[in-house]
Parts: C-alpha cells; structure tokens; sequence
C-alpha cells in the first residue's frame, strides 16, 4: 500500500512539475516585443503580444507612481489598454487626427523634455520600474 501511495506522490509531483514548466513557457511567449516610454512621472509600456490563437495584439499600459503613506515606499498604479490589430488603422487614424486639432490649437508642441527627478526618492523610484525593450514607430510620420 505504500509503495503505491509513494509511486502516486510521484506521478503527482511530476505532473505539478510538467504543469509549471508549461505555464513559465506560455508566460515568456507572451510578450513578443516591448518598449518603455518614460514621459514625465509615468512611463508608458507598448508590449506585443501573441494570443493563445497565435494573433498579435497591443497592449497599453500607464504606469504612474504614488506617493506612500508616510514611511510606506511609493507604489505604482497601473491602467492597461488593448489594441488589437484589426483597430490599429482606425485608432492611428483617430490618434493622428486628435493630436493634429490639439497643435492647431496651440501651435507647435515642444517635446518635453528629460525628466529630472527633484528627490534622490523619485531618483530610485523610477529605477525602480521594471525596464523593457523597443515598439511605436506605426505612430510617428
């Protein structure tokens, strides 16, 4: 009885194994290219990504930094969008053109500058974000 009970805990163990292996696998496919952009307090990640049916899709995420209670660390919050391919033309389209009304209202807009963190905290805070490789170039003219 024993040893079928120690040959199951190992069957068991093996296939508890087989499923984390799979799930660490899907996990590194899932993002298939990615960049950061830092614009001000917040940095903005463009990450591609490959559905479970082999589709690539956009995904959009802000992340801004708060302030922690006193003595707490600060934390990031984050607000994610999806774009998938079959919008892109249209939300191009539709970015292009807000950006267009927002210069005809204030003229030429100046790239904003680098972001120079005022405190050593806010120095290491935005080290802190996670840092990730290169995407939007289907936005620029």
């Amino acid at each position: 009885m024993c040893k079928k009970m120690c040959n199951f805990a190992r069957i068991l163990f093996k296939i508890a194994k087989q499923m984390e292996n799979q799930k660490e696998e899907r996990r590194e496919q899932e993002i298939v290219y990615s960049r950061s952009v830092k614009a001000g307090k917040r940095i903005y990640y463009l990450d591609v990504r490959k559905a479970r049916n082999n589709d690539l899709y956009l995904s959009i995420t802000e992340s801004k930094r708060r302030q922690g209670e006193e003595g707490e660390a600060p934390s990031f919050e984050k607000h994610k969008v999806f774009l998938y391919k079959e919008d892109f033309a249209h939300f191009t389209e539709g970015l292009q053109d807000v950006i267009a009304f927002v210069q005809s209202q204030l003229g030429n807009i100046e790239d904003r500058q680098e972001y120079i963190p005022e405190t050593k905290e806010e120095a290491e805070a935005v080290e802190e974000e996670p840092k990730k490789k290169g995407l939007l170039g289907f936005l620029r003219k």
